[in-house]
């Protein structure tokens, strides 16, 4: 009996010695990073997309928050759909192991990229999208050696595209589309120094030629559509080159499709509409085994090419040109 009692006492005693233990001997959450989140909660307005972050509650099981399982470090913060009415802090610059940072459809978010975004220097994936930020976008964003994905998609971003972005080594994409940006493609973007990303930079109001250095490198993924973008394309296309989805929609772009007579043949979709584009439709265009093409709206004229898949489409692949005919279109007189 004594010693049933004894054992109560000390389980007892020891559940009462576990439950006031201050949190920060018993959390996994490192007590800095808690520090920072809850001074970027305050500095949001204390959102209520937020509301799970509290001092007295173990940060690694907050909301939008992960932590690393080796060191316990934040490793990834997700802010997604909050009415946050506030700028970036500059506060997000001192999680120092975050390698995701996800803010998006944070609309009454404004203001500009923090400088201090530099000093997390193990970053890879960058988004901010679908906010209210504006402003330049940040040459700085290059410091970021780590990143390998970049979205920025979908703001009021403005002024020219920085050059320096071509110098990150290991970037996969770049989401530039749908804000204002103005200015010609960076001729450095034909001098990546690490792998060519998949480049969407559509929705803009980027201008001049598509820069001749743009031949040195080969895209897979490259949307330039809805600029006012000119001139020609050639610099992406050839035997050599390994472009799947090309995107040139809805630009002044202006040149003899009839000279391009090679293409990948990695090549599936091809958008064209809405451009000044005059000549005929390639022959070579038949051996390519397109999934999707679009050459509405230009100046063509000729025959279409009969074989591949160029009669698969509807007209309305074809059609608003200036004498183009055949099957889809009407037949050639």
């Amino acid at each position: 009996m004594k010693t049933s009692f004894f054992t109560f006492t000390v389980t007892v005693t020891v559940a009462l010695l576990c439950s006031t233990l201050p949190l920060s001997l018993s959390q996994r959450c490192n007590v800095k990073d808690q520090i920072t989140l809850l001074r970027i909660k305050n500095s949001l307005g204390n959102p209520n997309v937020l509301a799970s972050w509290t001092s007295d509650s173990d940060c690694c099981k907050w909301h939008n928050v992960e932590c690393d399982s080796y060191n316990d470090r934040i490793k990834s913060l997700t802010i997604f759909s909050g009415n946050i009415s506030a700028t970036l802090p500059d506060t997000l610059g001192n999680i120092p192991y975050l390698e995701t940072l996800i803010l998006r459809k944070l609309t009454n978010l404004t203001g500009q990229i923090p400088a201090t975004i530099t000093k997390l220097t193990h970053l890879k994936t960058l988004t901010i999208s679908w906010t209210d930020l504006s402003g330049p976008i940040p040459s700085f964003l290059s410091q970021l050696k780590t990143l390998t994905a970049i979205d920025l998609s979908y703001n009021n971003f403005n002024g020219f595209i920085p050059p320096e972005l071509a110098t990150l080594p290991n970037l996969e994409s770049l989401h530039l589309d749908r804000n204002a940006l103005t200015g010609p493609i960076p001729d450095s973007f034909g001098n990546f120094t690490g792998k060519v990303p998949a480049i969407y930079l559509s929705h803009n109001l980027l201008n001049g030629s598509v820069p001749k250095s743009l031949a040195q490198v080969n895209f897979t993924w490259l949307d330039l559509s809805r600029n006012k973008l000119q001139g020609d394309l050639l610099v992406f296309f050839g035997t050599n080159k390994t472009i799947e989805t090309a995107d040139f929609s809805r630009n002044m772009f202006e040149f003899n499709f009839s000279t391009l007579n090679e293409f990948p043949a990695s090549l599936s979709v091809l958008d064209l509409n809405h451009n000044n584009i005059y000549g005929s439709l390639p022959e070579t265009l038949t051996r390519l085994q397109l999934q999707s093409l679009n050459v509405s709206y230009n100046r063509l004229c000729g025959e279409i090419p009969s074989g591949g898949r160029l009669q698969n489409y509807d007209s309305t692949a074809y059609f608003h040109n200036r004498c183009l005919c055949g099957f889809p279109l009407p037949a050639c007189f």
